[in-house]
């Protein structure tokens, strides 16, 4: 007898629809499962046969043919064993009820009988929306997630048993819901503010303008000037997150199986900081089976990269598209994925070997060679996709032992969404939401100086030694400045500003 099951498989960061096909026929006592599974699908037989003698129902003896269509789709992970093992007891007429072809069914089985955790649901839970299927079948640790998309229907399940009561009753019983609308209004407050960063009132002012216009940003000075204190607070001056920023961040984690078991939905920005010895996969993405890398796990987030120099320069190098394209394309010989990938850059780094090269107090011991040979860690194309570079000098005592009360991330938040707003409104034809994403023609278009603004440029370009490839990053950050004091011209004062943020042009550290 034949029986289909629907589940669904991801590719990327969408799902597409898995008919499982079940046969039972004469013959010795197999169960073949065919369609490109992996490893852990083929091994579900075992998982499957345990949890349904567990379960009290009789697993046959005959030979069982399973085929996961198409077959030239990758189907892995064990979220096919649930819908497996119904697709047995429906061709063995075991479960007295058929399966609905409008439900989508998806989780882990364990060997008493238990339905696990699995990853991916939300993508799943779009694609079956989309699709026009009535709801999905989910385990129960998955449900909030599943629940998220509006207008379909969410059924937790625990366990194999009370999946076959929920095929048997018709799927009459309430769906498991909640308004994501709720979930994104209650903006989760962080456990950093901007207001525990005493002095470095420049730093906090470049940051400003990097997270108004979303300029990736470069941090220069030594150990102890809180450079890393500063990036961790980035975060909480972005703008909140809209439905549609959480939902594409939450698909990203729930393929990789990082989304919180308490959260439903993430509400606040990603900051990822991974380690300088982290591979070129790691942070890129890649595999035989491509997954999402540190880049797209930070998307509409901040990616945090602490002493730059000290990361492999192939792993450097690996940056350039996600930065220009703000996505991430992985091509094996088996597949090519997309991934999103548009997240700010914020980097850090000492000025020398030792650190103390700009240090005002203490001596720097490095040879002119050894600091040349450390700056020349980042190579000029990475640089120039970075708009500003911002020298953070140590703090002052009276600084860290200050009680003056400084602004806090929320009001500075609150000039940056007002900032944002004016560039939504400017660029709400062109399919981008910040002044960093312009074109070279938006940028004569939107970026046009008064006469003196053009003068000063001018001299800097010739006479500071500022390089023809950071003319249109000056641009770009004198309209953000602009735009933070609602100036529709960009002046002289917005473009001397812009030019301070150069620093690594104007070959200040040899």
């Amino acid at each position: 007898m034949l029986a289909k099951v629907f589940s669904s498989a991801v590719k990327g960061i969408d799902a597409h629809s898995v008919e499982i096909e079940v046969d039972i026929s004469n013959g010795l006592p197999a169960c073949i499962i065919v369609g490109l599974p992996d490893a852990s699908v083929k091994e579900s037989k075992d998982r499957i046969k345990a949890a349904i003698k567990n379960t009290g129902l009789k697993f046959t003896d005959r030979r069982i043919t399973v085929n996961l269509a198409p077959a030239d789709i990758p189907k892995e992970g064990p979220s096919y064993d649930l819908p497996i093992a119904l697709g047995i007891l429906a061709a063995n007429d075991q479960l007295g009820h058929d399966i609905s072809n409008k439900y989508l069914f998806m989780g882990e089985l364990s060997l008493e009988g238990k339905v696990r955790k699995v990853k991916g649901v939300l993508p799943i839970a779009l694609y079956a929306k989309e699709k026009g299927y009535e709801g999905v079948i989910v385990p129960y640790e998955n449900a909030k997630e599943a629940s998220v998309v509006s207008d379909l229907k969410t059924y937790p399940v625990k366990s194999l048993s009370e999946t076959i009561q929920l095929i048997k009753s018709d799927f009459d019983v309430p769906s498991y819901s909640i308004d994501p609308e709720d979930t994104i209004k209650v903006f989760s407050q962080y456990d950093v503010d901007m207001s525990d960063v005493k002095g470095q009132e420049h730093a906090k002012r470049a940051l400003e303008i990097s997270a108004a216009g979303g300029h990736n940003i470069i941090m220069i000075g030594p150990p102890g000037s809180g450079k890393t204190m500063l990036a961790k607070r980035v975060p909480t001056i972005l703008p909140e997150m809209t439905i549609d920023e959480s939902m594409e961040t939450t698909k990203i984690h729930s393929i990789c199986g990082f989304l919180p078991e308490e959260t439903s939905l993430i509400k606040i920005r990603p900051f990822f900081a991974p380690h300088h010895t982290i591979s070129d996969i790691g942070l890129i993405g890649g595999g035989s089976r491509p997954k999402p890398g540190d880049v797209s796990l930070a998307h509409n987030g901040v990616l945090f990269l602490d002493e730059l120099p000290e990361f492999k320069r192939s792993t450097l190098e690996v940056l350039r598209q996600p930065l220009e394209n703000h996505c991430v394309t992985i091509s094996r010989a088996h597949s090519k994925e997309t991934y999103p990938a548009r997240f700010m850059l914020i980097a850090a780094m000492n000025p020398c070997p030792c650190g103390y090269f700009t240090d005002a107090k203490k001596e720097c011991h490095c040879t002119p060679m050894q600091i040349q040979k450390y700056m020349s860690k980042i190579s000029g194309p990475l640089l120039d996709r970075i708009d500003i570079h911002l020298n953070i000098p140590a703090v002052k005592y009276e600084d860290m032992i200050s009680s003056e009360e400084t602004e806090s991330s929320e009001d500075i938040r609150e000039r940056v969404n007002r900032t944002r707003k004016i560039q939504q409104e400017r660029f709400k034809s062109n399919k981008i939401y910040a002044n960093s994403q312009m074109s070279t023609r938006l940028v004569k278009k939107c970026c046009v100086l008064e006469s003196q603004a053009q003068t000063l440029l001018k001299h800097a370009i010739i006479e500071l030694g500022i390089s023809a490839r950071a003319y249109d990053r000056i641009l770009k950050v004198s309209r953000t400045i602009a735009d933070l004091v609602q100036s529709e011209n960009i002046l002289e004062e917005h473009v001397g500003e812009a030019i301070q943020y150069r620093s690594l042009d104007r070959n200040l550290w040899m």
